[in-house]
């Protein structure tokens, strides 16, 4: 979220450091432009459907409102909140992790349960289970990312937050234990985004914490009370983040004894400077191998942390072209997703922005080289008006390529008083692969849902169906549950990954698909979009292929697993060094 200010006044100091970085990355890059669009490939077999999703959230029982209150007087009361996938029981069915939020009032007095959780029963019902599942402690809530930590076979929750974090191990049966104190992971301050990954490759999977400001709830900014950082466009709004002093962020490496060690600025990834973070995720953009961390900070050059393979890293953003627009300026940058958007091989990066900066996408050239390619891909235009959080790459109908999603909600309810303006609560956009570099904006495939101010968003196939689902959590109301309709005959493929030497859920694995003409892959995180979670299993559409001629599976310790001729429409259970040890039948498809 970008400071308050329509006519920004920025310090002295600053200004000048923007200045330098612009030169020095004109300096560093002076011929760096976006390579040639490639020829539009036609990925052969049946062509694109029309999207439909459904908003099934009321009667499938998400009926808990995010708790916010209605003026937003505080920047800690615009931030929140993430939402999240996990199978709690390991039944095979997705369920449901919202954030509740707080308010400044009821955070003082004590807080409120910083997560909902719903477990899925049949005929995609879910109910509230919270309590019974000894999801107690009290805060403020503000991300989610899910992991097994402890290499058990259950999937543990982190919370983060205003205040202080939480860890809920995992008992079975969705019963949960919060063990924050106990492991050490506690955090504090304004943290937001989580993102487990196994940095070293010792089979134990590592938490990054990105933190934002620095406010003391007793003592917090006074609403409008200072023009430069308190306004925007003429109104009075809350105050922050610029004129706020920043938050450090946290690494904190799993010693395996069940906790964890604080080991950020031995590891060169604390931020000294203290900017402004916000969404997290790792990926091997680099396809050496190894994790690599990208963390989007608000109002503020990103970083990206490129693994050194011996516990440290190194931020290359500024030279790799991610930390800033491609314009040379900082932007307020908030959800974060990887994917290979053109089947070049290399993942390429999708960061959410504030109003009138749009969505970047860093097209990966190789060879630590980005481009901003935002305006020739056709999707600064649609985003520019809107205030961008939840994101990802995702294949919409089956046909071998990656769609976008973005949630979109302004941080002022008083922008609603200004003329012309663009509200408060915003639409959600759509973008549909072209196959070329572009993507074509068909949001109205999301139906007439209302305009709402939203944050997170994840995605996973809810009902097992093999489509790709949607939860987006609505600022102040219940979340929507976004059921994808898709009924187009393309094939797809799930897959469940379980480490044996590698951590437990795999996080971190690779798996390369080869099906037909169409190569694909993705990788399992644990934390992405804006403060949220993910499905852990990974999905593919195949387009017409029904068999996928090689299935490449890098683990996250750095060995591989070639399987070959894999019949698609199923999910399977990968077991690390054991092939396929499960299958189940995705429903048949219709037929043209």
């Amino acid at each position: 979220m970008r400071a308050a200010s329509s006519v920004w006044t920025i310090p002295l100091s600053y200004s000048l450091g923007l200045l330098l970085t612009t030169i020095s990355l004109a300096q560093v890059a002076p011929n760096k432009s976006p390579s040639p669009a490639p020829h539009k490939i036609q990925a052969p077999g049946i062509p694109p459907s029309s999207p439909k999703f459904e908003d099934i959230a009321q009667q499938a029982g998400l009926t808990v409102a995010h708790i916010s209150s209605p003026d937003k007087k505080y920047i800690v009361e615009s931030m929140s909140g993430g939402v999240g996938l996990i199978d709690c029981d390991n039944d095979g069915k997705l369920d449901i992790i919202t954030v509740n939020g707080s308010t400044v009032q009821r955070y003082r007095q004590g807080g409120d349960p910083m997560i909902t959780l719903y477990h899925q029963d049949a005929d995609l019902k879910f109910t509230d289970i919270t309590k019974s599942a000894g999801l107690t402690r009290k805060g403020w809530g503000m991300g989610i990312a899910v992991a097994d930590y402890d290499n058990d076979g259950l999937q543990d929750i982190y919370v983060t937050g205003f205040g202080g974090n939480a860890l809920y191990h995992n008992l079975g049966n969705c019963k949960f234990e919060d063990v924050t104190d106990k492991a050490g992971v506690g955090g504090g301050g304004f943290s937001t985004g989580a993102a487990w990954a196994d940095y070293d490759r010792d089979g134990k999977v590592d938490l990054f914490v990105s933190r934002y400001v620095h406010v003391d709830i007793d003592n917090l900014p006074q609403f409008g009370n200072d023009p430069r950082f308190c306004r925007f466009k003429g109104v009075l709004v809350q105050c922050g983040p610029w004129g706020l002093p920043g938050e450090s962020d946290l690494l904190f490496h799993n010693k395996g004894d069940g906790t964890f060690e604080e080991v950020s600025k031995k590891a060169g990834v604390d931020d000294p400077h203290h900017y402004y973070g916000l969404g997290a995720t790792w990926g091997d953009y680099d396809n050496d191998g190894w994790p690599d961390l990208y963390v989007a900070n608000d109002a503020g050059p990103n970083f990206l942390y490129r693994n050194k393979h011996d516990g440290t890293f190194e931020d290359v953003g500024l030279l790799a072209g991610v930390a800033l627009s491609g314009d040379g300026l900082q932007q307020g940058s908030m959800g974060v997703d990887w994917g290979d958007y053109l089947h070049e091989g290399r993942l390429s990066m999708i960061v959410t922005n504030f109003i009138e900066q749009g969505s970047t996408l860093y097209h990966n050239l190789g060879k630590d080289d980005f481009a901003d390619v935002s305006v020739r891909a056709k999707l600064m235009k649609p985003t520019y008006p809107f205030v961008s959080w939840g994101t990802a790459f995702f294949d919409m109908d089956n046909d071998g390529w990656l769609d976008l999603f973005v949630a979109n909600g302004h941080v002022y309810p008083q922008v609603d008083t200004i003329p012309g303006g663009t509200p408060y609560r915003q639409p959600m956009l759509l973008f549909r692969n072209h196959r070329d570099g572009t993507f074509d904006d068909v949001s109205q495939a999301l139906g007439d849902m209302p305009p709402q101010s939203r944050r997170g968003a994840a995605f996973g196939d809810i009902n097992n169906d093999g489509n790709v689902d949607i939860v987006v959590l609505n600022v102040g109301e219940p979340p929507s549950l976004l059921l994808n309709r898709n009924d187009s005959a393309n094939h797809r493929v799930l897959f469940k990954l379980v480490g044996m030497k590698s951590n437990k859920a795999a996080i971190g694995a690779r798996v390369t698909v080869k099906a037909g003409t169409l190569v694909q892959f993705s990788e399992v995180r644990g934390g992405a979009s804006y403060l949220s979670q993910n499905d852990l299993r990974l999905h593919f559409g195949l387009g017409s292929n029904d068999k996928m001629t090689e299935v490449n599976i890098r683990w996250p310790n750095g060995e591989t697993e070639v399987l070959r001729d894999v019949p698609g429409d199923f999910i399977y259970t990968i077991v690390e060094g054991k092939g396929i040890q499960q299958k189940a039948a995705l429903p048949a498809l219709r037929r043209p």
